[in-house]
């Protein structure tokens, strides 16, 4: 039988998968209480929950008041960008030079990617493209075989899920213009073509950062006056536990 997990940690995935998933955005409030009756439990497993999603940078905490939920800002999105440039480039480039076993086996795979990533663009399943697009990326990387770039890959994740699933909420050919780039890298890599490769896959971030940081700034007025107000609002207690 399964062990149940701990409460605090039933707390932390409930946040901020509901984070991750844009349900709670950028600027959202979110309370200790909240969560505590929606899962059935105390209010300190859920204050240790908020603790450790405040050091992963997704929540800010106003003691005894409650949390905001810290929006995607636009240095995130170049530092994420960039650093994946980086790293799937130089996963592409040395996957080639292992040689053609090599690439026929990453292209297989990618493959398959893309079928699944069809159905589910013609299925309207965004959360669900959103995991096979980075499931697509990280085969790429894997196939480089370097444990380390991979840890420092995996650990943009939560980052690129939240930015890819607000791309595709705010940009309803998303699912569309990404699968049809991923065929685009897959022909590229399948013919070996590395510095072409390099050449789209920025453009294929850079898509990415369009959507995010254009939506974003559209609506920059509009969440500063909100955060101005809840900031307002909710002011950090001096109040004694």
């Amino acid at each position: 039988m399964a062990r149940a997990l701990p409460t605090s940690q039933r707390a932390y995935h409930y946040a901020k998968e509901r984070i991750l998933d844009g349900l709670l955005a950028g600027g959202d409030l979110i309370s200790e209480g909240m969560v505590a009756e929606e899962l059935g439990i105390s209010r300190t497993p859920v204050r240790e929950a908020f603790l450790r999603l405040e050091t992963e940078g997704l929540l800010r905490l106003y003691p005894k008041r409650g949390a905001v939920v810290v929006p995607v800002s636009a240095k995130e999105v170049e530092t994420v960008l960039e650093t994946r440039e980086l790293v799937e480039s130089f996963a592409a480039e040395k996957v080639a030079a292992l040689g053609t076993a090599a690439l026929e086996r990453l292209v297989g795979e990618l493959r398959a990617q893309l079928t699944e990533q069809r159905r589910l663009r013609e299925a309207g399943d965004g959360k669900a493209f959103v995991s096979a697009d980075q499931a697509f990326h990280q085969l790429i990387v894997s196939a480089a075989d370097n444990p380390i770039l991979l840890d420092l890959y995996a650990s943009l994740r939560d980052r690129q899920q939240r930015m890819g699933l607000y791309a595709v909420v705010h940009d309803h050919d998303r699912l569309r213009v990404t699968n049809h780039e991923h065929v685009e890298l897959v022909a590229l890599l399948e013919r070996g073509d590395v510095a072409a490769y390099r050449t789209a896959l920025r453009e294929h971030l850079r898509g990415t950062r369009a959507v995010v940081l254009g939506h974003r700034d559209q609506g920059r007025g509009q969440e500063q006056a909100q955060e101005q107000d809840q900031d307002s609002s909710i002011q950090p207690s001096t109040d004694v536990d």
